[in-house]
C-alpha cells in the first residue's frame, strides 16, 4: 500500500447539477443556494417531548434568489424568521417545506444568514422505508435520519450532496447524557438542566446529523489510534466490554486498509431499547441493547458501522442511486474483518453470500436500484461482491492503494460511481468496463470472483 496523506477538512464541492432534486427522495432538497454551516440551539423536555429550536443557517445563493425553501416537518412550527437580518416578505409552511419570499432579491454569489425559530412535538417522518428521524425511546431519544429524516428536528436543505459544518447546542434534563456529532466542546450543568455543545467541523450531510439522549454512562474504549468512547446504560457496561471488545482492533485494521480515520474521534451509543438494525451518523454509531448481550454475535455490525465513517460519512454519495458506494464497502469491510479475526477468509465470506444471492431473485440493478429497493440486502451484498471482483481484478497492492487514494483524495466530499470508476481505472492495467457492467448494471449474477492468494 502506498502511504496515505491525511484527510483534508475542506468544504465539499457542490456543483449545481448535484442540487437537482434526487428522484429517490423527490420531496427533499432545495435548489438555488448552498449551505455551508448550521448553528442549532435546541431545548428539549424529555417527559413531554417538547422541542424548541433556533437555527442559524449560513448559505450562498447560487442564482438570483427572491424565493426559496427549506425542508422542515409540519410537526414543528416556524416563527421569527429573518434573512440577513430582515424579515421575509412572507412565508408559508406546508407539505414538509418552509417557503420564503424575500422583500429584496439576493444576488447570485451573495452570502445569506437565515435565522429561524421553531417549536413543536417532534415525530418521525413517514417514508417509503418506514419512519425516519427523531423518535422517542423508552427513556430518551434516538435520531436515525437516513435517508430523509433530518427535517423532523431542524430546518435544512435535505439533500445528500448538501454538506456543511455544524454546531449543535442542546439543553435538556440533567439526568440525561447527550451525544451528537463531532467533538463535545462545552458542557454546562445546572441543578435541573445541562447544556451540551458539539462542534462538527468536517462537512456533513443533513441525514447524518444526530442527537442521542439517554441515561448513559460514558466509557473510554481507546485513546489510540483514535479516541473511542461509548455511551452505554449502566446495566450493559459489562456486556459491552465483551460484545464491543474488539472495537480498537477493528479501528486499527481499518486505518491500515482504508487510510487514516477521517474524524477526530468516534463514539458508540448503545440504547436501552431493542433496535432492529444499528444506525450510522457522522462520528457516531448507534446500537440497540440486543446488539450488546455479552457475546460477539453482532461484531460484523460493529465493523460495518465503523466502516461507514469512511464510506458514507467522509465520502458521501451525491445521489441515492449510488448507495452501493456506502453499503457495498461497509459489507466488504465485514468480510475483511472476518478474515482478520480468524472467523473465515474473505473468499469464504464472498462465497457464502454469493450462494445466497444465487438463490434470490435476480431482478435488481445495483448501480441504480430504485428507491423501493435501495435498502434491499441484495444491494448491500452484491455491492460487496462488486468490491471483491475489483480486488480480484486489480490484485491486493493496487486494490488497497486505490482504497487509500479514494478515501484521501475525496475526503469529506460528495462522490459518485463515476468518480470511483475513473479513479479505479488509474490502478488497473486492463479495462474494467465489463466488470462494472456485469456487477452494477446487469441483473444476472456474474460468476463468483475468486482470489488466487489469501
Amino acid at each position: 500500500m502506498r502511504k496515505s496523506v491525511g484527510p483534508k477538512l475542506v468544504a465539499a464541492p457542490n456543483p449545481q447539477h448535484a442540487r437537482a432534486v434526487d428522484p429517490y427522495i423527490p420531496g427533499h432538497g432545495n435548489p438555488g443556494y448552498r449551505v455551508s454551516r448550521y448553528a442549532l440551539e435546541l431545548t428539549y423536555k424529555v417527559e413531554s417531548n417538547r422541542l424548541d429550536g433556533k437555527a442559524e443557517i449560513t448559505a450562498t445563493a447560487s442564482e438570483p434568489l427572491k424565493r426559496f425553501s427549506l425542508d422542515l416537518s409540519d410537526a414543528l412550527t416556524a416563527s421569527k424568521i429573518s434573512v440577513n437580518g430582515r424579515r421575509p416578505q412572507r412565508y408559508a409552511q406546508r407539505g414538509g417545506k418552509l417557503e420564503l419570499t424575500l422583500a429584496n432579491e439576493v444576488p447570485a454569489g451573495a452570502a445569506m444568514t437565515i435565522s429561524i425559530r421553531y417549536a413543536g412535538t417532534p415525530r418521525p417522518i413517514r417514508s417509503t422505508w418506514g419512519e425516519v428521524g427523531w423518535e422517542e425511546l423508552s427513556e430518551g431519544v434516538i435520531v436515525a435520519s437516513q435517508p430523509s429524516g433530518a427535517p423532523s428536528w431542524f430546518p435544512c436543505d435535505d439533500h445528500p450532496a448538501s454538506k456543511a459544518s455544524y454546531r449543535i447546542t442542546i439543553t435538556t434534563d440533567s439526568p440525561y447524557r447527550v451525544v451528537s456529532n463531532g467533538k463535545l466542546v462545552s458542557r454546562k450543568v445546572s441543578a435541573a438542566h445541562t447544556t451540551w455543545v458539539y462542534e462538527q467541523a468536517a462537512p456533513m450531510a443533513s441525514y447524518l446529523a444526530t442527537i442521542q439522549i439517554g441515561a448513559y454512562d460514558l466509557l473510554k474504549v481507546a485513546d489510540k489510534p483514535v479516541p473511542i468512547r461509548a455511551a452505554v446504560p449502566a446495566r450493559l457496561t459489562s456486556d459491552f466490554q465483551r460484545s464491543f471488545g474488539n472495537q480498537e482492533r477493528i479501528m486499527r485494521a481499518f486505518t491500515r486498509w482504508f487510510g487514516p480515520y477521517p474524524f477526530p474521534e468516534y463514539t458508540v451509543v448503545v440504547t436501552d431499547d431493542t433496535l432492529e438494525i444499528p444506525v450510522e451518523a457522522q462520528t457516531v454509531s448507534i446500537f440497540g441493547a440486543n446488539h450488546c448481550d455479552g457475546t460477539r454475535h453482532a461484531e460484523r455490525l460493529v465493523a460495518h458501522e465503523l466502516a461507514h465513517q469512511w464510506f458514507g460519512n467522509s465520502l458521501t454519495l451525491t445521489r441515492w442511486k449510488d448507495i452501493w458506494l456506502h453499503e457495498g464497502f461497509a459489507c466488504y469491510s465485514e468480510w475483511l474483518w472476518a478474515q482478520e479475526c480468524g472467523e473465515a477468509t474473505t473468499q469464504q465470506m464472498a462465497a457464502r453470500y454469493y450462494a445466497k444471492l444465487a438463490a434470490s431473485p435476480t431482478d435488481i440493478v445495483v448501480g441504480d436500484p430504485g428507491p423501493d429497493l435501495m435498502f434491499d440486502d441484495r444491494v448491500y451484498k452484491r455491492g460487496a461482491l462488486t468490491v471483491h471482483a475489483l480486488r480480484v481484478a486489480l490484485g491486493d497492492p493496487a486494490f488497497f492503494s486505490l482504497l487509500h487514494e479514494w478515501t484521501s483524495e475525496y475526503a469529506h466530499q460528495s462522490v459518485s460511481t463515476d468518480d470511483f470508476v475513473t479513479l479505479a481505472a488509474k490502478h488497473s492495467s486492463e479495462p474494467l468496463r465489463e466488470l462494472w457492467r456485469a456487477w452494477l448494471y446487469e441483473t444476472s449474477l456474474p460468476p463468483l470472483p475468486v482470489l488466487t492468494a489469501l
